[in-house]
């Protein structure tokens, strides 16, 4: 299975490829995608973004994350997410969402198994 490309991007609008919903922030992995609602974890701009949201796309069997940081760069990816990945032995990229979101789909294109939680305003 691969993981879909992201088709486009603005400020507070995502579209997947193949998907027909338009997300404000969204998760990504080989095989799908949906909302990533904050709420779910209490997730903020700070301390950001925690293990528990990227429970999920690990779980899909991804050997590389890459998240979008938003547009302004705004939101904090805090030492012991890295950690948390690393320690599952995954590869991840923390960028500024537009970076973030040519990296992802550069990755997909090679037939990658690259996951990615993006953020898409501030």
């Amino acid at each position: 299975m691969s993981s879909p490309e992201i088709a486009s991007l603005s400020w507070g609008q995502m579209k997947v490829k193949g998907c027909s919903t338009t997300y404000k922030d969204c998760k990504v992995w080989p095989g799908g995608s949906r909302t990533w609602d904050w709420r779910e974890t209490g997730t903020n701009h700070s301390p950001g973004v925690q293990p528990a949201d990227l429970e999920e796309v690990v779980k899909k069997g991804v050997k590389t994350v890459v998240i979008g940081r938003g547009m302004s760069e705004a939101l904090q990816v805090p030492a012991s997410t890295v950690d948390y990945l690393r320690k599952n032995g995954i590869d991840v990229l923390v960028l500024q969402t537009e970076k973030a979101v040519a990296e992802y789909n550069a990755l997909a294109a090679q037939g990658a198994k690259v996951g990615g939680l993006f953020h898409s305003t501030c």
